[in-house]
């Protein structure tokens, strides 16, 4: 039996989806459309989107099927669509809380923004890294380190502990 017909499961880190060009621990909005916006501009500018108009759409009509707030100040909201080049992660601390449809009915400040390609590979990367994304945010003690966190280095420090 030929073994290199057979996908391999490839270990999924926080180094392939993070980068410090897509984080902003100290974002100034007012609202979630605000956030999603100032994300979105960070994933354009550093050669994440092709189509950001299409990929936002993608955003709010993911929004719309469900809750993207975790609880505790977090919140996961994503879009998979052809406007994506690459899979990336946007992720923006806000200096104060905003409104956010959350399973706590409570306001966020730390939103992690998935840029996701539309093609079926990308869509099973998406869903293995927001499960492995969500699985550390499940852990009280690394929620309060992350609202901690002062450098990119500090923040990716808390993932990968």
């Amino acid at each position: 039996m030929n073994n290199q017909s057979e996908p391999k499961e490839v270990e999924l880190s926080f180094d392939d989806f993070f980068n410090v060009k897509l984080v902003d621990l100290d974002m100034a909005v007012e609202t979630k459309e605000e956030a999603i916006a100032h994300l979105s501009d960070l994933l354009d500018k550093h050669g994440v989107l092709s189509h950001q108009d299409d990929y936002i759409v993608t955003v709010y009509e993911r929004e719309v099927l469900g809750i993207t707030g975790m609880g505790d100040g977090i919140a996961i909201p994503h879009g998979k669509s052809d406007g994506v080049i690459k899979p990336a992660i946007a992720i923006g601390r806000n200096t104060k809380l905003i409104e956010w449809e959350s399973y706590d009915n409570q306001p966020v400040n730390f939103i992690f923004l998935f840029a996701i390609p539309g093609d079926k590979e990308h869509a099973t990367t998406h869903l293995r890294m927001l499960a492995k994304l969500a699985g550390k945010l499940g852990d009280v003690e690394r929620v309060a380190r992350l609202k901690q966190v002062k450098t990119y280095d500090e923040l990716l420090n808390v993932f990968k502990s």
